[in-house]
């Protein structure tokens, strides 16, 4: 017998937490684009006690012949003569919903294609089933609620829901948040595809605001305090270093985005799950996460016109935020776990504020949805209220203001001097041995904080070290404050792709004469160039796993670029993307960086893993920036970056990952003080000193 041609969708919850609302609602979205059957499991319950023997008479009545694509027949229970009622037929359809207490029992988890579990809280629960049903019900409710007790703590209890509604309240805004996290779920995505290229097909909308030209102060600031700064999950993709020096145009545009609005999700990987939460709908989707991100970025790649075409940038809304280092599990890097932050945690913005540095203008954008007018007044309103003056706030007001920040203590570092340099020593016997050509050690320093303000803290690195690929993101109880100087890879619209790594790095001296003299040394040196080389060859190897070979080129090769605390050299790796190469599978060949890891890439992180004592870098060293629906994409590397986590107690652990290309020819001494030039402009701006 083959399966039949229903998808079949459960509902399941306790009672009064509004499933059979969410149930009839869904229903009349999905009819849209087919029919669609709708089951109640208390029309076939036995009566007051008779929970359990309901979910085996649905079980074997209902679920299963619906699944085997034949009509379910069944006996409805007659409530007010207590007895077996007349006998009813549910044919089979498209999409059948089964909506009741026990929907999601483990017995009939089989002939179910996606679980959906309602909750609420008891009270709220009671209040609402008493008011639906009056004073019947009164009497039974204990009485039913030690049954659905008893059946959630069996061995037929519910199966893991792939979707949670929280505080179901059944209104139209919910119920499409459930629909959007119903397209999430790869079991029933082609059930869905009408919906899903509906989706696909909103348009984007733009409005253009100009800025005040007599500001000092960095208006995607402005406007990123004044829109999100209450945000529990917002970034903000800076160019903090606008009006510096910038040969291939890093600096103009700044991405302001969070995840609000009908329209917005956050999506984050832990444990080998990716959680898609749409509003109040959560999805749960395990597996590898660029599996995920394959099928989530594809499939909201919009079909529509672009609302506006900005030079030298590929952003469209899409998904922003960080991809951390423990993802290298998926592309042939050992299984590190223990990570106290999530592996990804990316939000979807339906809606966002480009600022162009350039020609001081804003320009909203949001996908076409009920809000998308309130968005661009809101907007409208904040560039209005613009006044001049600065907001930023100084280092002096880090060190002093104990709101800012008040260290519980001084930072400290993972590897003292001489385990560092011991673990050197034993990276180039790696490299002499023939196991490797370089290694990229990292370390850390660490500090608690009994109370920090992370804006505040991204507001004065931006000022002391400001970069190409600053930013600031808030994702719940994890915050990142970045200076980024490096690109990790872009892919622009057109399927050009750029890496730009960076090795060899000096920080910068007071004295013009010995700054200059210094950044000549760093264009000189054999053995930074030597570092710089070999993971350009590495980077143009990853490239061409996903690019034609006739592409590929090299146009900046050893470049000396100069910011506020360090010189850095830094080269540049284009290839044009094949075809048939999904951009997602693109960015996974490629991933980690490997200005992070060394060369050959591989067996490298396996050789860190074992040197940095398998402690997991967490976001370090992984990548932050967008992934636009119109296929453009453009990623960090998470360096010269403060993450910041605050804890059950409103305490923050404040760390900072910091490390170095070794060599054949590194000097042990040389690496370590180059470690403390990492670390320099963030801990400088906080008012801390390097440990020991």
């Amino acid at each position: 017998m083959s399966r039949g041609s229903s998808t079949i969708i459960a509902i399941d919850g306790r009672s009064g937490a509004g499933k059979s609302t969410l149930a009839l609602e869904l229903a009349t979205l999905l009819r849209k684009h087919r029919p669609v059957a709708l089951f109640h499991l208390e029309d076939i319950y036995p009566g007051w006690d008779g929970l359990e023997e309901g979910i085996s008479l649905y079980t074997k009545r209902v679920a299963e012949p619906l699944f085997w694509g034949e009509t379910a027949h069944w006996f409805a229970w007659d409530w007010y003569q207590d007895r077996e009622g007349e006998k009813r037929s549910t044919p089979p359809a498209p999409i059948v919903i089964i909506e009741g207490v026990g929907a999601n029992a483990r017995s009939a988890s089989r002939f179910i294609d996606a679980h959906i579990w309602v909750s609420l809280t008891d009270e709220e629960r009671k209040r609402r089933a008493l008011e639906r049903d009056g004073e019947t019900y009164a009497p039974h409710w204990d009485r039913w609620a030690q049954q659905e007790q008893h059946w959630m703590d069996s061995d037929n209890g519910p199966v893991d829901a792939d979707i949670t509604v929280n505080a179901a309240r059944g209104s139209a805004t919910e119920t499409e948040a459930v629909l959007h996290a119903l397209t999430e779920l790869p079991a029933i995505r082609e059930a869905l595809r009408p919906e899903i290229e509906q989706q696909r097909a909103l348009p984007a909308q733009a409005r253009t605001f100009e800025l005040p030209k007599n500001q000092t102060q960095d208006c995607a600031v402005v406007l990123f305090e004044k829109l999100y700064g209450a945000s529990p999950e917002a970034f903000l993709l800076h160019s903090s270093s606008a009006g510096s020096e910038d040969p291939l145009g890093r600096n103009r545009y700044s991405i302001l985005a969070d995840a609000s609005g009908s329209l917005g999700a956050t999506a984050q990987h832990v444990d080998g799950v990716t959680r898609i939460r749409h509003q109040g709908a959560e999805a749960l989707v395990p597996g590898p996460f660029f599996g995920w991100l394959d099928d989530a970025w594809d499939r909201r790649l919009t079909t529509s016109a672009p609302p506006l075409a900005l030079e030298g940038l590929d952003f469209e809304l899409g998904w922003l935020g960080w991809l951390g280092y423990e993802l290298k599990r998926e592309f042939g890097g050992a299984d590190v776990s223990g990570s106290p932050t999530a592996d990804a945690a990316l939000i979807r913005a339906a809606r966002a504020v480009i600022v162009d540095h350039q020609t001081q203008t804003a320009h909203a954008l949001a996908i076409e949805s009920a809000d998308a007018e309130e968005f661009f007044g809101s907007v409208a309103a904040a560039v209005a209220s613009m006044e001049a003056g600065s907001v930023s706030v100084d280092t002096k007001k880090i060190e002093d203001d104990d709101a800012a920040l008040t260290l519980a203590g001084p930072f400290s570092i993972r590897d003292s001097h001489e385990t560092y340099l011991a673990k050197i020593k034993e990276a180039q016997r790696e490299i002499f041995e023939g196991n490797t050509y370089e290694v990229c050690l990292t370390s850390s320093v660490s500090a608690r904080a009994s109370a920090a303000d992370p804006w505040a803290i991204y507001l004065a690195l931006k000022d002391r070290s400001p970069a190409p690929y600053a930013a600031f993101g808030r994702f719940g109880a994890t915050s990142i404050a970045s200076s980024s100087p490096e690109r990790f890879l872009s892919i622009s619209r057109d399927g050009l792709m750029r890496a730009e790594p960076i090795k060899g790095t000096r920080r910068r001296l007071a004295d013009p004469v010995k700054d200059a003299a210094l950044k000549h040394e760093l264009a000189t040196s054999p053995k930074d160039r030597a570092e710089n080389i070999m993971i350009v060859d590495l980077l143009r190897n990853d490239l061409v796993r996903s690019a034609d070979p006739a592409t590929l080129r090299v146009p900046r090769l050893l470049a000396v670029e100069s910011y506020a605390t360090v010189h850095q050299m830094v080269s540049t790796i284009d290839a044009q993307l094949r075809p048939e190469i999904s951009r997602a599978e693109a960015v996974r060949a490629a991933f980690p960086a490997g200005s992070m890891t060394g060369a050959p890439k591989i067996s490298t992180m396996n050789i860190l893993d074992r040197l940095e004592d398998g402690h997991p870098r967490g976001i370090y060293s992984g990548a932050l920036g967008y992934f636009s629906r119109n296929g453009g994409m453009n990623l960090s590397v998470v360096i010269r970056t403060l993450v910041m986590q605050q804890t059950e107690d409103g305490s923050w652990d404040l760390s900072l990952g910091i490390g170095g290309a070794i060599t054949a020819d590194s000097v042990p001494e040389e690496e370590w003080d180059e470690l403390r030039a990492k670390a320099f402009g963030v801990l400088s701006t906080l008012g801390a000193e390097f440990p020991g």
